[in-house]
C-alpha cells in the first residue's frame, strides 16, 4: 500500500515521542539563526562590514515596516517580529531543500506560531493599557459586541494559521506530484515560485501579527 503522502515521516523516536523530518528541520533553523545572531552581535562594530551593514539595514527596514503598520515606536516588537519573520523564511524556503521537509507544511508549527502571536498580542496590550484599560476594548462600542469581539480572537488566530499551513503544504504537495509525474527539470519553475510564494507567506504572517498587535497596544498611543 502505497504511503499516505500526508503522513509525517517519522526519523527516530525520543521514548514514546515520534520526531518526524519537519521537527528535525526545525532544530537545524533554530540552530542556524542562533549561530548568526551569536555571531553578528559578537563581531559587531563601530566601523561595519559588509555583513553588518546588511544585518543593519534588514533590521532597520524591518523597524520602519513595523512602525508604518502599528503606528509607534516598533523596538519593543522586533524582537518577536523579527524572529517570526527570520523563521517563516527559512522554514518556508525548506520546501525547495531537497530531502528536508518545511515545518510550516505540517499543521504543528503554523499552530504553534499562531498561538505565540495570540499570546503576544495580550500581553503586549495588557502591558501597555493595563489589565482593565485591555479589558475595556472588548466591549467598545457596545457592550452588546462582546461575543463578537471574543470570536474574533479566535478566529483571526485560526485564521492566521490555517493560511500559512494551507499555501505551504500545498505548494509542497503539488511540488511532489510532478516529480512523481514528470521529468526532474519539469519542477524548477514551480520551485522558484515556490521561493516566491515562501517570502510572501512570511511577510503576510508578520505583517498580520503587527496589526494584531497595533489594534492590542493602541496605534499612536505612547507606552508609559
Amino acid at each position: 500500500m502505497d504511503k499516505n503522502p500526508f503522513a509525517p515521516d517519522i526519523i527516530f523516536n525520543v521514548g514514546p515521542i515520534p520526531i518526524d523530518n519537519s521537527v528535525v528541520t526545525t532544530w537545524v533553523i533554530m540552530a542556524v539563526l542562533t549561530f548568526v545572531s551569536w555571531y553578528a552581535m559578537n563581531r559587531a562594530d563601530v566601523c561595519a562590514d559588509a555583513f553588518q551593514e546588511i544585518l543593519e539595514i534588514f533590521v532597520l527596514y524591518l523597524a520602519k515596516q513595523v512602525e508604518d503598520i502599528i503606528q509607534r515606536d516598533p523596538w519593543p516588537y522586533l524582537p518577536l517580529i523579527g524572529t517570526l519573520f527570520l523563521f517563516l523564511v527559512f522554514a518556508n524556503l525548506t520546501a525547495i531543500v531537497p530531502g528536508m521537509k518545511p515545518p510550516t507544511g505540517q499543521i504543528e508549527t503554523p499552530s504553534a506560531l499562531a498561538v505565540i502571536v495570540f499570546v503576544s498580542v495580550h500581553i503586549f496590550g495588557i502591558r501597555s493599557r493595563g489589565l482593565a484599560g485591555y479589558l475595556l476594548r472588548y466591549i467598545k462600542p457596545n457592550p452588546l459586541l462582546l461575543p463578537l469581539n471574543l470570536l474574533s480572537e479566535i478566529t483571526r488566530t485560526f485564521s492566521l494559521m490555517v493560511r500559512l499551513f494551507g499555501n505551504i503544504m500545498s505548494h509542497e504537495f503539488v511540488i511532489a506530484i510532478i516529480v512523481y509525474l514528470a521529468a526532474l527539470f519539469l519542477p524548477v519553475p514551480f520551485m522558484l515560485l515556490g521561493i516566491l510564494i515562501g517570502l510572501i507567506q512570511a511577510y503576510i504572517f508578520t505583517a498580520l501579527a503587527s496589526v494584531y498587535i497595533g489594534a492590542a497596544v493602541g496605534s499612536g498611543e505612547n507606552i508609559d
